[in-house]
């Protein structure tokens, strides 16, 4: 298990679109992903989990990833919640 703490740099944090979007990158891997701001930890395939997180720009995340793809994950996840 990997964790990393992430900052979101969407342009319009994580609406409904940009959820819909990290969900289908976390759903290509076999790892168990989550994301975890303040007091709430849900799984970064869920969109309900996620929508209900209401992340912004410039806010902190920590992502955990558990599985035998968890590196991989993890830059996926980075370099989607980095904008690029």
């Amino acid at each position: 298990m990997i964790s990393k703490e992430m900052t979101i740099r969407l342009e319009n944090g994580l609406e409904a679109r940009p959820v819909a979007m990290l969900v289908q990158v976390a759903s290509q891997y076999d790892s168990a992903i989550y994301l975890e701001a303040g007091e709430k930890k849900v799984n970064a395939k869920s969109i309900m989990g996620m929508m209900s997180l209401g992340l912004d720009t410039g806010e902190k995340v920590t992502v955990t990833v558990d599985g035998k793809d968890a590196e991989d994950a993890l830059k996926g996840i980075e370099k989607y919640l980095s904008g690029k």
